[in-house]
C-alpha cells in the first residue's frame, strides 16, 4: 500500500458510511483485508467466464461494465471515482461472471474479498445491513436500466441520460461507447445529439 493509503482507506469508509454506519470495532474486522489494485487501461478487473471474488471502490479512473453476445459487446454501466464496482452476482453465486469490467483509463481501486464480507454478514448487523443495501442499490440500477431499454426509444434514452445525474457518461466517455450504452450506432447518436440541440434552441 502507498503512503497515501490511510486517506484512501478513509475514502472507502466514508463511501460505506453513505449507505450505513459502521462502528470502529466492526470496521476493524474488514480493514486488514483491504488492498490497493491498479488496472491498466484496456485491462480487466474481471472477465466474462471468470469467477469474481472482490468488491472494490474506484479511487482514480473509470471503468466499463459489459457483456458479449454473438461477438458484440453490450455496455450496461460505467463506473467513476468513488463508485463501488464488482461483478456482484458472480460473487454471490460463485458462478462464472456473465459480464466483463474493463478499465477505460489507468484505474486505481481499493478492493476487499467478497468472501470476507460474507463472513462479516454472520457476525455484524452493521455489515449485514451494508450488504443488503448494496444488493438493493444494484437491483434498482438493474431495473432502471432494463425499463429504459424496453420502454424508451433511443432518443428518449439519450434525453433521459442528459437530464439525469449520470452526465459524467456524456462528459467523459468516448462517443462510440456512449452509443453502445444507449444501444445505437455512433452515427445515430450524433444525429440524436444534433436534433436535441436544435430543440433546445427553439
Amino acid at each position: 500500500m502507498s503512503s497515501d493509503s490511510p486517506d484512501k482507506i478513509e475514502l472507502l469508509r466514508n463511501q460505506i458510511a453513505r449507505h450505513t454506519h459502521i462502528p470502529d470495532a466492526d470496521w476493524q474486522l474488514l480493514e486488514p483485508y483491504i488492498t490497493e489494485r491498479i488496472v491498466k487501461k484496456g485491462k480487466f478487473l474481471v472477465q466474462e467466464g471468470e469467477k469474481a471474488k472482490d468488491v472494490g471502490i474506484i479511487t482514480e479512473g473509470q471503468m466499463r461494465h459489459f457483456y458479449t453476445r454473438d461477438r458484440e459487446e453490450k455496455t450496461t454501466y460505467f463506473y467513476f471515482e468513488n463508485a463501488f464496482v464488482s461483478a456482484y452476482i458472480s460473487c454471490i453465486t460463485g458462478n462464472p461472471s456473465q459480464v466483463t469490467i474493463e478499465a477505460l483509463t489507468d484505474t486505481k481501486l481499493l478492493v476487499f474479498p467478497y468472501s470476507r464480507l460474507k463472513e462479516l454478514f454472520a457476525v455484524s448487523i452493521y455489515w449485514e445491513r451494508f450488504g443488503r443495501l448494496i444488493a438493493e442499490w444494484a437491483m434498482m440500477g438493474l431495473e432502471d436500466r432494463m425499463v429504459g431499454l424496453l420502454t424508451q426509444s433511443p432518443e428518449e434514452r439519450y434525453v433521459a441520460l442528459l437530464n439525469s445525474n449520470k452526465t459524467k457518461i456524456l462528459e467523459r466517455i468516448p462517443q462510440h461507447l456512449v452509443a453502445n450504452y444507449l444501444g445505437i450506432t455512433a452515427v445515430s447518436l450524433s444525429r440524436i445529439r444534433n436534433r436535441t440541440l436544435k430543440n433546445q434552441k427553439r
